[in-house]
C-alpha cells in the first residue's frame, strides 16, 4: 500500500510540473506510476475500487495544486472543476484498467488514449460545465519550442503525444527489450525534432503593423481600489494613453477597462453615444488614425419579450441581457463595432443548470450570474488591418480562438482582467496559453491585462520585446506580423479529438463483441 501511495504521489508531481511553470515534458511519463499500480492489481472488484481510489486521489490533488487560486474569486470554482475534471479522467483510466484485465493490451491502450482525448474534448466543448485548464496539451505551454506542430493538431495533439509516450515508456518496464526502447525513443523524440524544424524554418510575414497595449493596473476589489486611489481610473487611463506613440493602428485596453467608470456599467449597446465623451477623452488629440479596443460591460434591452434564454427581468425596463464586451472606437468617440464574449467563465459569468434555476424562478443576477452569450466572431478593422478581439477566458479554447482567423483576422488582441486572483499562477498560465493559441493559428497576439501580464506574442509563440508583469502599469508598443494564411488547425479545428472520439466508440463496440464471443467460447 505504501508503495502505491508513493507511486500516486510521484504521478501527481509529474503532472503538476507543467502548470507550475517548470516544464510540461514530465507529462510524457506522468501516468507511468499509475499504470504500474494498475499492472500490479488483480481483476477483482475489490482491486478495481482500490485502483479507482488511487487514480481519483491523484487527479484530485493534481487539480487542487494547479487551480486552487480560482478560490480567491469564486470558491465554488475549483471544487466544481476538480470534481468534474477528475470524473472525466477516471472514465478513461478506469476503462483502461478494467479492459487491460479482460482483453488484449492493445485494445486497453487504445481505449485509454481515445477515451481520454474524447472526454477532454467534451470538457472543452461544453457550453457551461467547461474548464479546459488541465487538458494535457496545455501542460506544454512553457515548452513552445517542442510543440510547434500544434499548428497541425492543436492541443489535442499534445494530449495524444503525452498519452502514447506514457504507454511506450511503460512498455519498456514491462518487456525490457531493445525494440521497446527504440519505439519509445521515436515516440518521444520525433515530435520534438519536427517542432524544432518548424521553429527554425519559420518564415516571418513581410506585412506588419504597429500596436500598443495598455496595462492600467486598477485593483479589482473596491477596498483595494480605494486604497490605491483608483476608484475612478479615467485620469490614470488617459495619462497612459497620452504616452502611446503616433502611428499605432490599434491601442488595446483590458477587459473591464470601462467597468469602474460611473454610469458606463449599464451602457446600452444601442445607445453607446453616452460613451462618446469618455472615449473621445481617451483618444486625446494625437491618436487621430488609431482605433481603441476597449473592454466594457454592455446591456441589450428587449422590453416585454424574452428573446434569449439568458435574459433577466426587471420591473423598470423589462427583459435584458448583460454582456462582457469589446468595443472598437475611433477618435470621435464613436463605437464602430462590438464583440460579445462567447466563452463564459463557469460560476461567475455562466450559471450551471440554469434551466433548473429558471424553473423555480431563481435569478442569480447579471454580472455575478448568467451573462449573455456572444453569437459570432467579430473582426475589428482599421483600414486594411484586421484584428480579432478575444476576451480573457477565450484564450483557453483553441478551436474557438482560431475562429477569429477563419473570419479573416490577421492578428489577435486578447483583453483580460487577471487581478481577481491576485499574484498567483493563474495570470502566468493565461499568458502562456496564449502562446499556444499563437502557434495553433500562426497569428501574432497583443495582450492587454488590467493587471497580470501584458505584452506581445509572435506567431511562433515567443514573447516580443518586453512585457509588463504583475502589479505594473504602463504602455508597450511593438511592430507585429500580419498573416492571412490558414494553418491546418485553423481549417479543421479539433480533428484529432473528433477522430479519437470515433475510434473510442468503435473500440468500445469491439470490446463488447469480444466479451460476448469469449463468453460463448468463440475466442480464447
Amino acid at each position: 500500500m505504501k508503495r502505491n501511495i508513493l507511486l500516486a504521489a510521484l504521478s501527481v508531481a509529474l503532472l503538476v510540473a507543467g502548470w507550475l511553470g517548470i516544464t510540461g515534458l514530465t507529462l510524457l511519463v506522468a501516468l507511468v506510476p499509475l499504470l504500474i499500480i494498475s499492472e500490479n492489481l488483480s481483476d477483482s472488484r475489490r482491486d478495481w475500487w482500490r485502483m479507482c481510489g488511487y487514480a481519483a486521489a491523484t487527479f484530485l490533488v493534481w487539480n487542487a495544486l494547479t487551480i486552487w487560486w480560482v478560490w480567491i474569486a469564486a470558491p465554488i470554482g475549483p471544487i466544481t472543476a476538480g470534481i468534474v475534471g477528475t470524473f472525466y479522467n477516471l472514465v478513461a483510466f478506469m476503462t483502461y484498467h478494467y479492459t487491460a484485465k479482460r482483453a488484449h493490451r492493445a485494445l486497453a491502450y487504445t481505449l485509454l488514449v481515445t477515451l481520454w482525448i474524447a472526454t477532454e474534448w467534451a470538457y472543452n466543448s461544453a457550453d457551461v460545465m467547461t474548464f479546459p485548464w488541465l487538458l494535457l496539451g496545455h501542460g506544454f505551454s512553457g515548452d513552445i519550442w517542442a510543440v510547434q506542430w500544434y499548428e497541425y493538431t492543436g492541443i489535442f495533439g499534445g494530449t495524444l503525444w503525452a498519452l502514447v509516450a506514457n504507454i511506450a515508456i511503460f512498455e519498456i518496464l514491462r518487456h525490457r527489450t531493445t525494440a521497446t526502447v527504440v519505439r519509445a525513443g521515436i515516440i518521444v523524440l520525433a515530435p520534438i525534432a519536427l517542432s524544432l524544424a518548424l521553429y527554425f524554418g519559420y518564415e516571418p510575414s513581410e506585412r506588419t503593423t504597429t500596436v500598443s497595449v495598455v496595462q492600467p493596473n486598477v485593483p479589482c476589489y473596491e477596498d483595494e481600489r480605494e486604497a490605491a486611489g483608483k476608484m475612478d481610473p479615467t485620469e490614470n487611463t488617459c495619462r497612459l494613453l497620452a504616452s502611446v506613440p503616433r502611428g499605432s493602428s490599434f491601442v488595446v485596453l483590458p477587459e473591464s477597462a470601462l467597468a469602474y467608470i460611473p454610469g458606463v456599467y449599464s451602457a446600452d449597446e444601442e445607445h453607446l453615444e453616452r460613451l462618446m465623451p469618455i472615449l473621445t477623452l481617451m483618444h486625446g488629440g494625437h491618436l487621430l488614425e488609431t482605433k481603441l479596443i476597449v473592454g466594457a460591460s454592455t446591456v441589450r434591452y428587449y422590453g416585454d419579450e424574452r428573446k434569449t434564454s439568458t435574459a433577466h427581468y426587471s420591473d423598470w425596463y423589462g427583459w435584458y441581457d448583460h454582456y462582457n464586451s469589446a468595443l472598437l472606437t475611433n477618435v470621435l468617440g464613436e463605437v464602430e463595432d462590438i464583440y460579445h464574449k462567447g466563452k463564459l467563465v463557469i460560476g461567475v459569468e455562466a450559471v450551471p443548470l440554469k434551466n433548473i434555476f429558471d424553473l423555480f424562478e431563481v435569478d442569480l443576477g447579471g454580472i455575478s450570474g448568467q451573462l449573455g452569450w456572444g453569437e459570432k466572431h467579430s473582426v475589428f478593422r482599421n483600414g486594411e488591418v484586421k484584428i480579432g478581439p478575444a476576451i480573457c477566458y477565450e484564450g483557453l479554447y483553441g478551436n474557438y480562438f482560431a475562429g477569429f482567423a477563419r473570419e479573416g483576422a490577421e492578428l489577435m488582441a486578447v483583453i483580460s482582467n487577471d487581478g481577481w486572483w491576485g499574484n498567483t499562477p493563474g495570470h502566468r498560465r493565461l499568458f502562456d496559453f496564449c502562446r499556444l493559441r499563437a502557434i495553433e493559428s500562426r497569428r501574432a497576439i497583443a495582450r492587454s491585462a488590467n493587471t497580470g501580464i501584458s505584452g506581445f506574442i509572435s506567431p511562433r509563440g515567443e514573447t516580443i520585446g518586453e512585457r509588463m508583469e504583475w502589479d505594473e502599469e504602463g504602455v508597450l508598443t511593438a511592430e507585429v506580423e500580419l498573416r492571412d494564411d490558414a494553418t491546418l488547425y485553423t481549417r479543421y479545428g479539433d480533428w484529432v479529438a473528433r477522430i479519437s472520439t470515433l475510434v473510442a466508440v468503435l473500440a468500445l463496440l469491439y470490446y463488447m463483441a469480444y466479451r460476448i464471443k469469449r463468453k460463448n467460447h468463440l475466442v480464447d
